[in-house]
């Protein structure tokens, strides 16, 4: 029993420290950190430090009925070793029924410049990959692009380095990660396919489930930040898909990824702005094709650009954006062989909304979509969407 109460003792005094040193949302670009970093950060002598971050969605499609989601509670705990050696970890509920460990890694300080990470962790594609709290981003549902292109939460196993040289204002990132899952045996002695044409490479996430492994991928980015309000950013991810020890043999079961993506984020005074773009090159996509019957571009390709703007004073804790944002992706933007290219995987999304800041780790969303693509007679419903999100 009075080990019980030490330990509720610990999580208590542990709760108010991580809030304490987390009680503000960066929005300056050059300044905002994601969950992962907080946690190494917001220790401040406490051994164990914990938080959440959440989102319950309202989504109106026109003519349909409504969902109402839980769409994810992420529970936040970090642990410091000592000084140099600290670990963390995510574990996300989606919908109330499926649970994930979204990051599990441990981070080794062996320098002002060097962070040695192994474990389960975020492949740096983008902006909201990295930065996915509800907090972090204007719009009800992330965008589009990092849904069916990156695709968020893209999380793989794997070792590297991390660091920043703040001389030259230089953030950077590079890991070793086992990569998607391209294709198994479907037991009747055929091959089953993970990727498709509709959300490319988003079926063959792996994401720390007894992931396979064949050949290993490699995993870049770069972030500069010289520019008072500006922070760059540019991702490469390059290597071959992973296939079951069964079928990997078979021409086909594997293909060839060599990705790269450029983002912007600016901040000054009331008015902020992003934007980003992500090309994927596919290579044996034909051969692929042909093997599991599916319909996987040889290209993916996608774009967003965004503008905000706070309509309540600069000294207002409080933070109302009235936003728009305008993107274009494709996952069918080249094909091989024979496949012909589907006009429908070719879409724009233009989302225009507000977001409202109630206090710092708080915020109530509200947006309507505009959706199309480029399938002559093909309708796309547009959609209304509300939302609250919560960050601690």
């Amino acid at each position: 029993m009075k080990n019980l109460v030490l330990l509720l003792a610990l999580l208590i005094t542990s709760t108010g420290i991580a809030q304490r040193a987390t009680d503000s949302i960066m929005l300056d670009p050059q300044k905002q950190i994601n969950a992962a970093q907080r946690l190494l950060s917001g220790n401040y002598g406490s051994a164990v430090t914990i938080g959440a971050y959440g989102e319950m969605l309202y989504n109106q499609p026109e003519g349909k009925n409504g969902e109402i989601d839980v769409q994810r509670l992420v529970l936040l705990v970090g642990y410091k070793f000592s000084d140099q050696i600290q670990f963390v970890t995510e574990v996300e509920f989606e919908h109330v029924e499926e649970v994930f460990v979204e990051q599990a890694f441990v981070n080794y300080n062996v320098g002002n410049n060097v962070n040695l990470r192994g474990g389960l962790m975020l492949v740096p594609m983008g902006i909201v990959n990295e930065f996915h709290e509800p907090t972090t981003f204007n719009g009800t549902e992330r965008p589009a692009i990092d849904n069916v292109i990156v695709p968020t939460t893209w999380r793989e196993l794997g070792v590297g380095v991390s660091g920043k040289f703040n001389d030259i204002s230089l953030g950077y990132q590079a890991y070793v990660f086992n990569g998607f899952k391209s294709t198994s045996s479907d037991g009747e002695g055929g091959v089953a396919g993970a990727l498709k044409g509709s959300n490319g490479l988003r079926g063959g996430r792996q994401k720390g489930i007894k992931s396979t492994v064949d050949s290993p991928t490699l995993s870049t980015k770069l972030d500069y930040y010289g520019i008072p309000g500006l922070r760059l950013g540019l991702s490469t991810y390059l290597g071959k898909t992973q296939a079951t020890d069964d079928v990997e043999d078979i021409p086909g079961a594997n293909v060839g990824i060599t990705m790269i993506g450029a983002d912007a984020r600016y901040a000054y005074q009331r008015f902020s702005a992003r934007g980003q773009f992500i090309y994927a090159s596919l290579s044996d996509t034909e051969e692929y094709n042909t093997l599991t019957g599916r319909d996987l571009g040889s290209a993916l390709q996608g774009f967003y650009v965004e503008g905000a703007f706070n309509l309540l004073p600069t000294g207002k804790k409080q933070k109302l954006y009235a936003f728009a944002r305008y993107e274009q992706y494709d996952t069918h933007a080249s094909v091989e062989g024979d496949l012909a290219r589907n006009d429908a995987y070719n879409r724009t999304d233009v989302t225009t909304g507000l977001t409202y800041h109630i206090v710092p780790g708080v915020v109530l969303k509200g947006d309507y979509q505009f959706r199309s693509n480029a399938l002559e007679g093909d309708d796309v419903d547009n959609r209304l969407n509300f939302g609250i999100g919560v960050w601690f």
